[in-house]
């Protein structure tokens, strides 16, 4: 499969799970975006097209050693944290492309017990 295809894919997949989720301030979408080293997470209001809580695992000094998995259960640990802070615990679980397997399933383990709805 040749870098076109994968990419074209990979944009009718995100397609097709937006187009069956949406934010409001009330219950705001978690966005998941996961590249090769770092894993960045924001909760969005689709309505305002705001972001009201993001987090990152760049510059993270003590998870420069631990593996990504440690590293996805650090940021939906902390993105929990940061949305009980704004009042916020319902969710709406945004993937992207990604299957919801290994890394996105902890993010989304690690953020539901530390308190999030979805």
């Amino acid at each position: 499969m040749n870098t076109k295809t994968k990419m074209n894919n990979r944009k009718l997949v995100r397609a097709r799970v937006r187009a069956k989720i949406s934010g409001t301030s009330s219950i705001p979408r978690l966005n998941v975006r996961i590249t090769n080293q770092n894993i960045i997470l924001q909760l969005i209001d689709d309505e305002s097209q705001k972001t009201l809580v993001g987090v990152t695992t760049v510059g993270q000094k003590e998870l420069s050693k631990d593996s990504m998995t440690k590293k996805a259960q650090w940021a939906g640990n902390k993105i929990a944290i940061e949305a009980k802070a704004k009042k916020i615990d319902k969710i709406v679980f945004d993937r992207g492309y990604k299957i919801y397997h290994g890394r996105v399933k902890s993010i989304a383990d690690s953020a539901r017990k530390a308190g999030l709805k979805f």
